[in-house]
């Protein structure tokens, strides 16, 4: 079987959506599905990833997180590109990643006579909202919503990655059952597990003698990390010898500069991107995981990683963050920033109860979230494609 992937992002970029699409093709690729990935012509190379890129423009030399004006004229790009290199791989499925994806691939399908699979994070009006990119009410939400729904009918499946979003998409969006996958982000248990260490870095981050908090993912306020900056002088302040080790990116700047304004230097470091082949053994320094994203349908892979090396972990309260953490999840109210550090001084305070949620996690994260087990299921829906 051959998959032909479209990814409008500049993969390879060491965040969430990118993590899935690479874990999708290692794991699909043992089980003998042959995966080409197309892609902008911005992003990293990877040797066991085989892709095709659009063409080199001069004037875009690298794309943040979220929007951008350059994506229209991109996605065209890779529209030609991707067909291009489907007449010499001619693939058995088309499967578009995020909703550009999910427009480009059924287009792409009906030219090659193939199926498609849309493989969705969660809502792109409600992304847009929460990133501040529209407003709540009013005309362009109620025209986003209507365009939304209108593309979801083109994909002969539909992906979601979390089950909260897999029942958003019928009882919201009117998408028929039979048409929706529920497929999880997912976690490599052999890359991300306890016991990995950057021991060389404990020192130059300042994290000798200290109890250690890890966020590993984009840096933004959708993120929480607003919320756990402003939480954090209330768990210093509890426990002297804590340590919020932020990393990611991007927006590094403007974070180090309000570390600086509230006085947090000792006790906050921020290292900037994280290669995903370093983020276990980085994952590793902490003693208790955060993630206080600010979404109830979008999946949160980050929790996965956490899980799997065992971090116990809290979060802000919601159906994504349960789907993944389950009972051994510590969980605060959306927003709520006293709570985020309450429940953080807790767990830096307990070593037992670490350990316990920690063990739980990691058991969790291998027997149901395991990529061997998610590629079967891929797989049994490029099948099913082919039967309709």
């Amino acid at each position: 079987m051959r998959v032909l992937m479209v990814a409008p992002t500049p993969f390879f970029g060491d965040r969430g959506c990118h993590v899935r699409i690479l874990e999708e093709t290692r794991a699909l690729r043992a089980r003998g599905v042959e995966v080409l990935v197309a892609t902008y012509h911005v992003g990293r190379d990877l040797p066991e990833v085989a892709t095709v890129r659009t063409p080199r423009l001069p004037w875009v030399r690298r794309l943040g997180v979220g929007f951008s004006v350059h994506k229209p004229y991109l996605d065209l790009l890779l529209l030609v590109a991707a067909a291009r290199a489907a007449r010499r791989f001619r693939p058995d499925v088309v499967h578009g990643h995020l909703h550009e994806g999910a427009v480009l691939g059924p287009c792409l399908g009906r030219l090659l006579g193939r199926p498609t699979v849309a493989d969705l994070q969660g809502s792109l009006t409600g992304e847009l909202v929460d990133h501040g990119a529209l407003p709540a009410g009013g005309p362009l939400p109620a025209l986003s919503r209507r365009l939304e729904r209108a593309l979801l009918r083109w994909p002969g499946r539909i992906l979601a990655s979390s089950g909260a979003f897999a029942r958003e998409l019928v009882t919201r969006w009117g998408v028929p059952p039979d048409r929706v996958v529920s497929l999880p982000d997912g976690v490599d248990p052999d890359a991300f597990r306890p016991g990995l260490h950057a021991d060389d870095r404990r020192g130059a981050l300042g994290l000798v003698g200290k109890r250690v908090v890890v966020f590993l993912g984009v840096l933004t306020p959708y993120q929480g990390v607003d919320d756990l900056l402003a939480a954090w002088p209330l768990v210093v302040r509890a426990v002297p010898d804590a340590h919020l080790l932020l990393m990611g990116y991007p927006n590094e700047d403007r974070y180090r500069a309000e570390v600086r304004r509230q006085g947090l230097d000792r006790s906050v470091t921020l290292t900037g991107r994280i290669p995903y082949g370093e983020a276990g053994r980085h994952l590793g320094l902490g003693d208790v995981a955060v993630s206080p994203k600010r979404s109830t349908s979008e999946a949160n892979g980050k929790l996965l990683n956490y899980m799997a090396c065992g971090l116990p972990t809290v979060a802000y309260d919601g159906p994504v963050a349960r789907e993944n953490l389950g009972d051994a999840g510590v969980f605060v109210p959306l927003g709520d920033r006293t709570a985020l550090a309450t429940a953080l001084v807790g767990l830096l305070a307990d070593a037992g109860e670490r350990k316990r949620r920690g063990e739980a996690l990691r058991e969790r994260a291998v027997a149901e979230f395991g990529w061997p087990a998610l590629a079967e299921r891929l797989v049994e829906t490029y099948r099913a494609l082919g039967r309709d």
